[in-house]
């Protein structure tokens, strides 16, 4: 009787112990079930990705889905920095908000996120001297194909509350779904269904006139080239949806149309 006693004590403390690792397991490392990304990832979510929390219950599930498989199947590295779960996100995050439309969509075209800890020139330097390292991102060709480039500074800023109009994340990202059909010209035709794509250009081409002469609120940068315009006002429709479908309603509800989203609905 005293050893089945000691026998049924020694059974108890082990299943009590057990349950104390699984528990302790799960609230501080692991997803609770039916979860995509633990606590700490979905905290970073939260507190920096403002499009994240605007979305509906399930429809921030499959954004933890998607941001789980871009970091799955490509490789952030740092040069002159050790990478952050911080950056991981906000790099994910900045891949998922622009294809978050399309069910199906995947990065066929990118295998690494390179990040640099500022802005850096096209020799891809970033010490020195402080004139010509002005680029913020950068989608890699040629021998970079398949690589993207970013600086962390605006990386961050983007995703910030002094962000504006503006987020370098989203603009790179934008430029590899322009690239994705083989030509970076302001028409991703992947996305682009025919009949859209002539109204498209013309309303790119009168909006790059306005901003030339003055008389529009999108940044100047827009004005560069067909390709710059999209992932320019691209930038505008994602952070401030409100604002550029009251200031511009035909430009977004083609991008509406483009991206499948309509971000100003969303409250």
């Amino acid at each position: 009787m005293t050893s089945f006693i000691i026998i049924s004590i020694i059974i108890l403390s082990a299943l009590g112990y057990l349950a104390f690792i699984l528990f302790n397991k799960q609230t501080n490392s692991t997803p609770a079930a039916g979860a995509i990304l633990n606590v700490e990832l979905k905290q970073i979510l939260e507190q920096h990705v403002d499009y994240y929390n605007k979305l509906s219950a399930a429809d921030k599930f499959r954004f933890e889905s998607l941001i789980d498989g871009f970091l799955e199947t490509v490789n952030i590295e740092g040069v002159g920095l050790e990478v952050s779960d911080l950056d991981r996100i906000l790099i994910a995050s900045s891949a998922i908000i622009p294809i978050f439309g399309y069910k199906e969509w995947r990065y066929t075209n990118l295998t690494n996120v390179i990040l640099y800890p500022d802005t850096f020139n096209n020799d891809f330097q970033f010490e020195g001297e402080q004139e010509g390292r002005n680029i913020m991102g950068m989608v890699g060709s040629g021998y970079m194909n398949g690589q993207m480039l970013l600086s962390r500074a605006a990386l961050l800023k983007g995703f910030s509350s002094a962000s504006g109009k503006n987020n370098t994340g989203i603009h790179e990202f934008v430029h590899l779904l322009d690239k994705s059909d083989g030509a970076t010209d302001g028409v991703p035709e992947n996305l682009v269904s025919h009949e859209y794509a002539t109204p498209w250009l013309k309303m790119m081409h009168q909006e790059i006139r306005r901003i030339k002469k003055g008389n529009s609120d999108i940044d100047p940068y827009g004005a560069t080239n067909e390709a710059e315009f999209l992932a320019v006002a691209s930038e505008y429709f994602f952070e401030k949806p409100e604002q550029f479908s009251q200031k511009h309603p035909e430009l977004y509800e083609q991008l509406s149309l483009i991206y499948s989203q309509d971000p100003a609905d969303r409250k």
